[in-house]
């Protein structure tokens, strides 16, 4: 195995307010400094987790410019499109003509897919 990944980044202008959005958006947490290490200045870049220990860690990284451009990386995320909506995101196409997932972009308009959640067998 050549390679595997450690952690997804996004870019944004605001980094501090969209980091607060995708924890809402995941229910992830922010990942604190190390005991005895001072916290991180607010310029620096914000590591988020899942704290189920699922998820890859994401990381909000400070830039100076807007995004311009179409993603050539997105998320997949599993989720309710209307909620995310509901927390600032934007609805880009919905779901249909064989396609299973909803495009919608975040706050600073960064793309991403979302799915119906997984169905879990019963009984």
């Amino acid at each position: 195995m050549p390679a595997r990944f450690k952690a997804v980044t996004l870019d944004a202008l605001d980094h501090q307010a969209l980091a607060d959005w995708w924890c809402r958006a995941l229910g992830y947490l922010r990942r604190e400094s190390p005991a005895g290490r001072e916290s991180r200045p607010d310029e620096w870049p914000v590591p988020l987790y899942d704290p189920t220990g699922h998820g890859p860690v994401l990381w909000i990284n400070p830039v100076p410019e807007p995004k311009t451009v179409k993603n050539r990386l997105h998320l997949d995320v599993y989720g309710n499109t209307d909620e995310m909506v509901a927390l600032g995101a934007k609805l880009l196409r919905r779901r249909g003509g064989g396609r299973e997932w909803d495009v919608l972009t975040d706050p600073e308009g960064n793309e991403f897919c979302v799915f119906p959640p997984k169905r879990r067998p019963t009984g």
